[in-house]
Formats: structure tokens, C-alpha cells, sequence
């Protein structure tokens, strides 16, 4: 592989060849390296060709916090965020060549503004990941190297758990990155990443912490799925989802092809329409005229529109390799406490 890269950048006409960064996303040389996690990762073949297909590349113009990105710093790409994954996933299991393919391609369903989105006529970026695997973008680079996409569908699939992809309750990779990425972007990090990834292990397919580490993590797990029933959450997530159905319902717009545009693509449709091209604008320029209250309007009551969260994130990682219920009870219990948050709001703009 090595030779490969090099001789595809061997052509310098006389001049100096200019080298990527470390933490370049493109696969133009043979190591990737994490700047949240400080992981380098010696990249082979099959990921080198992942890296420079549609759907992975897609991913670098698509906001991993979704509309809350009009309100807070959290300005990073999915494709950031499948990268760190990918760098938690070859720093843990480096030999396990499905499960990095696996980590690279597990986000590539995402609608843009990721979970914004997530529902609107019935999209499921799950669903949609994975029948990307069999398209023209992404079966042939499997196949290539070796990989079939019913390969990787069992590696993302919830049973068995697995370090990516456990769905029991526990911490996986996946949220592992999203908590600490996001701790990072809002300066709730009281950790730094590196002394953090050396405190931790795998045990069940979960994340294990000692008791320090995982106070840590259990404080940025709840700090999220604060951030998640805030203002800052609520008011332009439940405005774009609401954009985007009147979208839907204006233009000859099929669901299948909006779940493909990237975020600008998505603003500039927005734009096009005139039944949103108002509203759009005020969500990018005039944010702050949004209210947002707990609870449901009664029917007949006041201006605006009604939102519910799907869900609200809060796996566990293993204390000392135990669950969190019996090592730390005090943990889990604030861990508890986030079932009492609010799902259920009112929105309008003042």
C-alpha cells in the first residue's frame, strides 16, 4: 500500500512534493492521526479507497450536532467523529480488519444535519447505511479487498454486542467519541483524551473505566443529554425538522433524495422554496426569537408547534470491568436521574 500512495505523489515535475497534514481525511498518505484522540492509524488498502468514496466523503459536509450547530461551537463534521470511532476502533482491536471497515462506514446513512432529521418521512439513517453498502459507491471497494457487505452488516447489527455497535445499555466506541468530542467543542472536557484512552479497556463489548474515569465519563453523558433538552437543542432542531417537512410537502423533493444532500445542499432548498425560504432565514439569522417551553400545547393554545425528543443518550461504561449499578451506584444513579429530563416541548417563535 505503502508504495502505492507514494508513487500516486511521486510526480513532482522537478518541485518538492507537498505532504498532507497528519490529519488529513482523504487517505493521501498511509497514516491518519485523531486530534482529539492522538491515535495514528496506518491505514491499509481497503480503508484508503473507503475514505475517498461519495458516501464517506459526504460525511465531511454534514454536521455531527445536527441544527445545533446554529446555536453552539459543536461545528465538527460526522465524518470527524467516524474517524475518531475508526481511531478508538484500531486503537482497541487493531487487527480486527471487518470491525475498522465497520467503523468507517457505520455513520454513512446519516440525513444531513444527522439526527435532526432522523424520522422525517420515515427516514432511518440505519436503514439507509446499510443499503448504501450495496450500492455502486461502496460494494465494489468491498469486494475489492476482500469484504462482503453482508460482512459488515453482521458487524454493525446490535446482536452480538460488539465494541462498536452494543445497544444493552452499555458504553460502546461509537458514543464513547460522540460524548468526548462534544465535551471537547462545548470546554467540559475536565480530561485529557489521551491520559482518558489510557484509563480505559474493553470487557463485554463495552467500555470499562476505573471509577475515576468513568465519573468523568458519566459527567459528560449527562452534560449531553442536557445540552439535548435545552434551548440550544430543541428551538433550531424542532425548527428544521419542521422546515423539512413543509419542504416535502411543497416540492416534488422525494424523501430518498433529501436524506442524500449534504447540509448546504439542504439550506439551499430551503432557500428555493418559498414556502420555507422565510422561515430559513430566520432560523440561521434570527435565532433568538425562538421560545421554546416544557410540555405540549393544549389544543387551541398558543402560536407554534409541538416536539418531542426520540431519545435520550445515556449508556453506561463498566466500572472495573462491572456494571455501573452494582461498582458505582452513586454513578448510575445520576445517570438515573436524566429519565426525569423533559422529551416533550413547545415551540414558537416570539
Amino acid at each position: 500500500m505503502g508504495s502505492r500512495l507514494e508513487e500516486s505523489s511521486s510526480q513532482d515535475f522537478g518541485g518538492v512534493v507537498v505532504r498532507p497534514v497528519p490529519t488529513h481525511v482523504v487517505g493521501v498518505s498511509p497514516v491518519f492521526t485523531d486530534p482529539l484522540w492522538r491515535v495514528s492509524v496506518r491505514l491499509n488498502p481497503a480503508e484508503v479507497d473507503l475514505l475517498r468514496t461519495e458516501p464517506l466523503r459526504r460525511l465531511h459536509f454534514v454536521a455531527h450536532g445536527g441544527a445545533s450547530t446554529l446555536s453552539t461551537l459543536q461545528s465538527y463534521s460526522r465524518l470527524e467523529h467516524t474517524l475518531g470511532v475508526f481511531a478508538l476502533v484500531a486503537h482497541f482491536l487493531p487487527d480486527d480488519e471487518l470491525l475498522r471497515v465497520a467503523a468507517l462506514l457505520h455513520d454513512i446513512g446519516h440525513l444531513p444535519m444527522s439526527h435532526t432529521l432522523e424520522g422525517v418521512s420515515g427516514l432511518d439513517h440505519h436503514a439507509i447505511g446499510l443499503q448504501l453498502l450495496r450500492t455502486d459507491h461502496v460494494l465494489p471497494v468491498l469486494e475489492k479487498h476482500g469484504f462482503s457487505a453482508e460482512a459488515v452488516t453482521a458487524a454493525l447489527a446490535p446482536q452480538p454486542p460488539s465494541p462498536l455497535t452494543n445497544r444493552s445499555g452499555l458504553l460502546n466506541l461509537d458514543h464513547l467519541d460522540s460524548y468526548v468530542r462534544s465535551g471537547r467543542a462545548a470546554g467540559r472536557l475536565g480530561v485529557d483524551p489521551v491520559v482518558m484512552l489510557g484509563r480505559l479497556g474493553l470487557t463485554e463489548a463495552a467500555v470499562s473505566a476505573d471509577r475515576e474515569t468513568a465519573a468523568s465519563l458519566v459527567d459528560l453523558i449527562c452534560a449531553e443529554a442536557r445540552l439535548h433538552t435545552s434551548w440550544d437543542n430543541v428551538g433550531p432542531v424542532s425548527a428544521v425538522r419542521r422546515l423539512a417537512c413543509r419542504l416535502l410537502d411543497n416540492t416534488n423533493l422525494a424523501p430518498e433524495r433529501l436524506a442524500r444532500m449534504a447540509d448546504a445542499q439542504l439550506w439551499s432548498a430551503f432557500d428555493s422554496c418559498t414556502a420555507t425560504r422565510r422561515e430559513s432565514a430566520m432560523i440561521r439569522y434570527e435565532l433568538h426569537r425562538l421560545r421554546v417551553v416544557t410540555g405540549h400545547a393544549p389544543s387551541g393554545g398558543r402560536p407554534g408547534w409541538d416536539f418531542s425528543l426520540r431519545k435520550i443518550y445515556s449508556s453506561a461504561p463498566l466500572v472495573e470491568g462491572r456494571r455501573i449499578d452494582r461498582s458505582a451506584p452513586e454513578l448510575a444513579a445520576e445517570l438515573g436521574r436524566l429519565k426525569a429530563l423533559p422529551t416533550a416541548f413547545h415551540v414558537w417563535w416570539s
